[in-house]
């Protein structure tokens, strides 16, 4: 249970970091396309949350998506060019807080014990968890070299964390080095 709590604090902290990173940027600027075959930072905000709700519906727990009309637009199976519009950053902020409402829920009935198979299930959500902050600094990537280097912000500084390093060039959760 202590290393379900100190990952889903680690997945707090990756989500605050990806919040430094566009939470001050115009809605302009979200939702701007570097050139046709390259995603808006919306669009990398929108899947973060999208792979978190499918890995902890498919993993762990099947239950309906939170807002059901994003998830093909969401889904990196489509080429970038026929993605489509992107959300309001509104209801992108508001989908990435539900869906992160949910891996805590979800997580917290695995660590209490309140699931099928506690023991197999916590072996699975320390992965899982482990897979979904990277999977947001993978993304986190992209949104800040759009953010620098397209659009001339200066970026945050590195989140600290024992558990995190750089490994070419991207920011990496490991708890087991």
């Amino acid at each position: 249970m202590h290393e379900l709590t100190a990952l889903l604090r680690e997945y707090d902290r990756a989500r605050a970091y990806t919040d430094e990173l566009w939470k001050d940027l115009s809605p302009d600027e979200v939702t701007w396309r570097p050139h046709e075959d390259s995603s808006a930072i919306g669009w990398h905000l929108g899947h973060q949350a999208h792979v978190a709700h499918f890995m902890i519906r498919n993993l762990t727990a099947a239950e309906p998506s939170p807002d059901p009309e994003l998830d093909g637009l969401m889904d990196s199976a489509h080429p970038e060019k026929f993605r489509g519009a992107l959300p309001t950053v509104e209801r992108l902020s508001v989908f990435r807080d539900t869906v992160a409402e949910r891996v805590h829920a979800r997580i917290g009935d695995i660590a209490a014990g309140r699931v099928g198979a506690p023991a197999q299930l916590t072996i699975v959500a320390n992965h899982l968890l482990v897979a979904l902050i990277n999977h947001e600094y993978q993304h986190d990537q992209w949104i800040s070299e759009v953010r620098a280097d397209n659009l001339g912000h200066a970026l945050p500084s590195d989140p600290a964390s024992d558990w995190l390093s750089r490994v070419d060039g991207y920011l990496v959760c490991n708890p087991y080095a």
